[in-house]
């Protein structure tokens, strides 16, 4: 898999992740919209772990700096 994302990509991803996941654990969010957050959680956080997004692929697109 092609690595495109860059670092500050990587940081917000997991930063949302983990805001995601404290709502619902907190039960501000709950429901169907939770159980949607945890799910996008987890993709922002996997994702950012393997650093690459498969939707930057047909778009072309690229935070990652070259070298």
């Amino acid at each position: 898999m092609v690595k495109n994302m860059g670092s500050l990509d990587k940081a917000i991803r997991l930063v949302f992740a983990a805001v995601f996941v404290g709502l619902y654990f907190t039960g501000v969010v709950s429901g169907t919209l939770g159980i949607v957050l945890l799910v996008l959680a987890g993709v922002f956080a996997l994702t950012s772990l393997i650093g690459s997004c498969p939707l930057y692929l047909p778009l072309n697109l690229s935070t990652k700096k070259d070298k």
